[in-house]
């Protein structure tokens, strides 16, 4: 039996466990390696190339259009309006310049627009707030500028897209001095300039008043109401009206003019402006340089077709004169007698 167990022992085979070979493995993680990081690289790539189209997106859209030589104090009042009715084109990067021009009724502020509205460049589209939805409220006001400064308010004096100058006219009994508070803040924040325009003269104004308020009714000129004329002969018809001047609230109600040319210089101090004079136009036509200057327009010159409608001595448009210089003399208003604009 010993000799059989021994027999077995060395006949028998032992078999040892396989072992796998180790460039075999090596590949396999190498492999898996640069699978892995091939995928990580793409992503990566994917990434960078949206970062980069968002950057170059919002470049384009906030800065369209670049002008190194202007000068930086007057980058807060140029803008480049994007209008939503019309396509500026080729003048996209033509910038434009807000304004209004800040007045009263009769201190011709008509004549003055129709001079500005002759330049090329230059759009001022009237009284727009003569209708009182538009002034309801701050709200509609803003409303309503926003309108007219994106250039898709629409007049007879809209120019094409390349205005370098949009405005209109804003009488101070329609809004302005109501919501000055709204209105400076606006004016600031969006980089409008205030053209102020009033007359030297109230009691021309009041007579220019009086006589338009009675043509209103009257309809001199074949029944048809004209605030302002082309024409020299409906200008005669029209000063042939000699207004009665109230004398109980004469002086009071000059002092009331006043008081409101005042308040609107006062409310609206801190915006950027010019005040001009109506008279001053008149005698010295170089304030049409400096109104151009302001507004950063290129120098033309200014012309109206508008002809004067009181011309010649206060005392020949005035049915009761005489008591009128009796209850003016010795106010301060007594040198409304004496002077007389040259237009």
């Amino acid at each position: 039996m010993a000799e059989d167990n021994s027999s077995f022992n060395k006949d028998t085979i032992i078999i040892k466990p396989y072992k796998k070979s180790p460039i075999l493995l090596r590949m396999i993680v190498l492999v898996f390696a640069m699978v892995c990081g091939i995928y990580i690289c793409s992503i990566c790539l994917q990434q960078i190339n949206a970062n980069n189209a968002k950057s170059l997106s919002f470049e384009v859209i906030e800065t369209p259009c670049q002008n190194y030589s202007i000068n930086r104090s007057q980058i807060p009042y140029l803008h480049y309006p994007k209008p939503t009715t019309f396509n500026r084109a080729e003048c996209a990067c033509n910038p434009v310049r807000l304004f209004a021009i800040l007045s009263m009724q009769r201190s011709g502020s008509g004549w003055f627009e129709t001079l500005l509205n002759s330049h090329i460049n230059v759009s001022s589209n009237g009284e727009i707030f003569g209708k009182k939805d538009r002034r309801n409220n701050i709200t509609s006001i803003v409303r309503t500028l926003d309108r007219v400064y994106n250039l898709d308010f629409f007049t007879s004096a809209s120019k094409n897209e390349c205005t370098a100058a949009v405005g209109f006219k804003w009488m101070l009994n329609q809004g302005v001095l109501g919501n000055y508070k709204g209105v400076v803040e606006y004016f600031n924040s969006q980089g409008v300039s205030a053209i102020f325009l009033f007359r030297k003269n109230l009691l021309r104004r009041m007579v220019s008043m009086r006589a338009n308020s009675h043509d209103a009714h009257a309809k001199i000129l074949n029944g048809i109401h004209k605030s302002h004329t082309h024409s020299p002969d409906e200008a005669k018809t029209l000063s042939e009206y000699k207004p009665m001047i109230n004398l109980t609230t004469l002086v009071t109600d000059l002092q009331q003019m006043e008081l409101a040319t005042k308040k609107a210089l006062v409310y609206l101090n801190s915006t950027r402006h010019i005040v001009l004079y109506y008279e001053d136009i008149v005698r010295n036509r170089t304030k049409l340089e400096d109104v151009q200057k302001f507004l950063g327009l290129p120098f033309m010159e200014l012309t109206s077709r508008q002809v004067k409608i009181h011309k010649g001595t206060l005392g020949d448009h005035i049915k009761n004169w005489n008591d009128v210089k009796k209850t003016l003399k010795g106010t301060d208003y007594e040198r409304f007698l004496h002077a007389d604009d040259l237009r």
